[in-house]
């Protein structure tokens, strides 16, 4: 049972998801930032729990990079409609997400199997889009940025999503061309 913990972390965090969007929409900032930080903190908790205790289950496995992207695109979402990111932007962060999930059910249902292991550009994206969704809530709710910071920014965001997506193809592509060959 001990070894579901960073499960059960994992699942109130994806139940956190709703109430910080409607904080943010409600633009209760202050609120939505000390929930977004313990829900950061529940990401990093459970996965230090996890390699601490080797409490690693496949369900963990599936449930906390979903929570990462659900969390990611929830926040873009609501700060696309609140007129904080433009909408290319969004379309194309959600757009790679989808993507991937396509590609990665064409290459089980191809090949048979499916190993996730993120690539270090995927990383690299993550980390800037929850780097750009931090400073938007800080350029509205506390400190306004330079506008150059902020679209310098986002241009980042929208080219390692770009790379990302296009490493993901040419990797899996790569692999069930190599898994159809033998």
């Amino acid at each position: 049972m001990r070894e579901q913990i960073p499960n059960i972390i994992t699942v109130i965090r994806i139940l956190s998801i709703l109430p910080i969007c409607w904080l943010l929409w409600r633009e209760s900032y202050a609120l939505a930032l000390a929930l977004l930080v313990l829900a950061g903190l529940s990401d990093a908790l459970d996965g230090f729990l996890a390699r601490r205790y080797s409490w690693f289950t496949r369900l963990g496995a599936m449930l906390d990079p979903v929570a990462d992207k659900l969390f990611v695109m929830a926040v873009f979402i609501v700060f696309g409609l609140k007129g904080h990111l433009p909408w290319w932007l969004i379309v194309l962060v959600i757009g790679r997400d989808v993507l991937i999930v396509l590609g990665a059910i064409v290459y089980r249902l191809v090949t048979g199997s499916l190993d996730m292991r993120p690539l270090i550009i995927s990383k690299i994206n993550t980390g800037l889009q929850i780097f750009l969704l931090a400073t938007t809530l800080l350029h509205i709710a506390l400190f306004p940025l330079p506008n150059w910071f902020n679209l310098g920014l986002q241009w980042g965001v929208a080219v390692t999503t770009v790379l990302s997506g296009a490493a993901y193809v040419l990797l899996w592509s790569r692999y069930a061309w190599r898994k159809g060959e033998s």
